[in-house]
């Protein structure tokens, strides 16, 4: 339930159009909801904008199933992060319009048109190793209301490349950067646009990235302004802050 929803049942009880009991069913899940396994939060969306998001990772197919069910009935915007093919089509039997990003690993289902913001999330990439993270904040930022472009393989390598792209990446309100290796897209991201940017350190790299250590310390050590570096491989909740930035 999101705020305008809570404001229109209200409405109707003030106005006679709804009764009481109705009401009262329909808030019967709110707060939260105890599923045995899962407590979901109801509230979320009412409380911090967005509704709960599901880490899939780690959960068992009828798990993630049922959380999706529960969120759905309540017509909430439902994202699920993390899961491949064989868990989107456990979900897709039960709810039929969830879309995957396979690429991305998202189940995502709309049950709410959002209006798209004027301004726009550049998320801007250092090679093609990188997309998988890229797409999984591209479906995160455009499931949360962001108008949003793509700016891929354009890392320090051929930086000739990123340059063709400057005016579409300063035209942003907040720029997404995502890289491994050594992770100095940021560093020379930052260096030229007048946007906060968020940078993201990717797994993609030799021994010696460890993981994505290298890139995630590298970017932390940005002598650029303005970076904020979050999680290795975490497009999700880079997009998600964008996402709060861009709606201000």
């Amino acid at each position: 339930m999101n705020k305008d929803q809570l404001l229109g049942m209200l409405e109707q009880v003030k106005n006679g159009t709804l009764s009481t009991d109705v009401a009262a069913d329909a808030l019967q899940k709110f707060p939260s909801t105890d599923l045995g396994f899962a407590v979901i939060d109801d509230h979320r969306q009412l409380r911090v904008g967005y509704p709960e998001v599901i880490y899939g990772e780690g959960k068992t197919s009828s798990q993630i199933v049922d959380i999706v069910v529960h969120m759905n009935e309540l017509k909430h915007n439902i994202l699920v992060t993390r899961v491949d093919s064989e868990v989107f089509e456990a979900v897709q039997r039960k709810v039929a319009h969830a879309q995957h990003n396979k690429l991305g690993r998202t189940i995502s289902v709309v049950n709410q048109d959002l209006a798209e913001t004027k301004d726009y999330i550049a998320i801007v990439s250092a090679g093609t190793s990188d997309l998988p993270v890229v797409e999984e904040a591209y479906v995160t930022a455009k499931l949360l209301g962001n108008q949003t472009i793509k700016i891929v393989d354009v890392g320090v390598a051929g930086i000739h490349r990123l340059f063709k792209r400057l005016d579409d990446i300063r035209g942003a309100k907040v720029v997404i950067v995502i890289a491994g290796m050594e992770g100095a897209l940021a560093s020379v991201v930052a260096g030229l646009v007048d946007k906060p940017v968020i940078a993201i350190p990717t797994s993609v790299g030799y021994g010696a990235n460890l993981g994505g250590i290298t890139a995630l310390l590298s970017m932390v050590n940005s002598c650029a302004s303005g970076v904020t570096v979050v999680n290795i491989d975490n497009g999700f909740g880079a997009a998600y802050s964008a996402s709060m930035i861009n709606h201000l």
